[in-house]
């Protein structure tokens, strides 16, 4: 028992450190890349060569990159990332680019470890590309367009025959010659109707009633005293 006892536990040993390793690769995201041309990333361009990329070692925050030279033992930059999003993952490691000026190193936007959903997506500055690259498209538009060709010529007979011919010029007019004649007498104005004359006397308009109304309360007045004057006798 106890000579089966110490193969197992070695080989348990093993199996171990090699589930360790393995978590390790996984943990840090260990990536080699080589490049034949130079590349950019966040404040560094990297020249022609082998490079190892790995996730620092930090709890807190699984989106710091570190890119170290082929024997892992000088750290050309640290790059502070933000989680990217990718619908299909791949069994290999995927790097993406940003789409730079010509004559500018291209620039690394995001990198995808195998199996991965979520990768590092590199910040550069606010339109750092997109700003030129829309200049750099412009500027070889204008370029590729071929300047519009001068127009032709137009042969002299042609020109001759499409020419407007001149317009007649009008025949003159008699000229009326003014004659001495007298001006026509002035008419005498029209003499003004005669006006009707103002009546003398106003006509009368009035009537004898109110007089007669008048006259009749001042007897009924008159009566009422003389009743009144009996009875008091």
């Amino acid at each position: 028992m106890n000579r089966l006892a110490v193969p197992v536990i070695s080989s348990g040993i093993l199996a171990l450190a090699f589930s360790v390793v393995a978590r390790g690769d996984l943990w840090d995201k260990k990536t080699i890349i080589t490049v034949n041309e130079s590349i950019q990333v966040p404040n560094k361009v990297l020249p022609p060569g082998t490079y190892v990329m790995k996730l620092a070692d930090s709890q807190s925050d699984r989106h710091i990159v570190q890119i170290f030279n082929a024997r892992e033992s000088h750290i050309e930059t640290t790059v502070l990332a933000i989680p990217n999003y990718r619908l299909q993952p791949t069994g290999h490691t995927a790097f993406s680019w940003w789409e730079t000026p010509p004559g500018q190193p291209k620039a690394l936007r995001a990198w995808f470890y195998p199996g991965d959903n979520f990768g590092q997506e590199f910040v550069y500055p606010k339109g750092a590309f997109n700003t030129m690259t829309a200049v750099v498209r412009t500027q070889t538009e204008a370029q590729a367009a071929p300047p519009p060709p001068p127009p032709a010529p137009v042969p002299e007979q042609e020109a001759a025959v499409t020419a407007p011919e001149p317009a007649p010029e009008p025949a003159p007019q008699p000229v009326e010659m003014a004659q001495n004649s007298p001006p026509p007498a002035p008419q005498a104005a029209p003499a003004p109707p005669p006006s009707e004359p103002a009546p003398r006397e106003l006509p009368k308009t009035g009537s004898n009633v109110p007089l007669i109304g008048l006259g009749g309360a001042f007897s009924l007045a008159a009566l009422a005293l003389m009743r009144l004057l009996r009875a008091a006798a």
